[in-house]
């Protein structure tokens, strides 16, 4: 199944939503090597394979502690940091999943919903979340991992290729069942905002989780930015959302 987040009767003319990139900095050494210089690293070249040191090795101690000294023979260089691990790969997959029934309900809001605010607010929710979308899954196609959609970024850069996911999509945090979006679907008027402001809290609530959990077990620098935004910004939206219910 293809799925362009772009919106199709709704989307009011608005542009595809567009990748954004963040450059990583480079990281300093760990230890000072006396009587060597070390060339500072680019973004754009490898960094150089660590080398024993030919002369004494100072190691700054801890808050405190004196530095101590370390022989050339005795010196172990630091083992290589991983890019990323299966927490981040999970939270990018997930995370597509997750987004894709945020945008299904946010659909329905123009056609069914009461409140003018409604409306907004499932219309921002809708351009957001697929921005993201096409972030989320470049991620995953830049590291040659699967991308458990086929997402289409409409931006002549062809499909995302879809791939297996070991996670059963029912059972990730916040999402809403099939009977509780078949209950929306159903719905129109004031009922339809209950249920839409009701059912997106909750799944703002799971994406918030989601986002605390890959900045504790993950260690890709992207995944912990990203999990940043979209938890401050859900759980500002949630603000907004209960405030909505409250006057209903």
């Amino acid at each position: 199944m293809t799925v362009d987040v772009r919106r199709t009767s709704s989307n009011n003319g608005r542009d595809p939503v567009r990748r954004r990139r963040r450059s990583r900095a480079c990281t300093g050494a760990a230890v000072v090597v006396l009587a060597t210089t070390l060339g500072a690293c680019t973004p754009d070249e490898p960094e150089p394979a660590a080398v024993p040191p030919s002369s004494v090795v100072v190691q700054p101690g801890r808050p405190g502690e004196a530095a101590t000294t370390i022989a050339p023979e005795d010196y172990e260089a630091p083992a290589p940091a991983s890019d990323w691990n299966q927490a981040d790969v999970d939270f990018f997959a997930d995370m597509i999943h997750h987004h894709l029934q945020a945008l299904e309900m946010s659909e329905l809001a123009p056609d069914r919903a009461a409140s003018a605010d409604v409306v907004a607010l499932a219309d921002r929710i809708h351009d957001v979340q697929a921005s993201e979308i096409h972030g989320l899954a470049a991620w995953l196609q830049e590291r040659d991992l699967p991308v458990p959609v086929v997402v289409d970024p409409g931006d002549g850069s062809g499909p995302r290729v879809a791939g297996g996911h070991d996670h059963d999509v029912e059972d990730m945090t916040g999402m809403l069942s099939d009977a509780q979006m078949a209950e929306l679907a159903a719905a129109s008027g004031a009922e339809f905002d209950r249920l839409y402001l009701t059912g997106m809290i909750q799944h703002h609530e799971g994406a918030v989780q989601m986002a605390v959990d890959v900045q504790v077990e993950g260690v890709d620098e992207r995944a912990n930015e990203l999990a940043d935004d979209i938890g401050a910004g859900q759980q500002a939206e949630i603000g907004r959302m209960q405030d909505l219910l409250a006057d209903l």
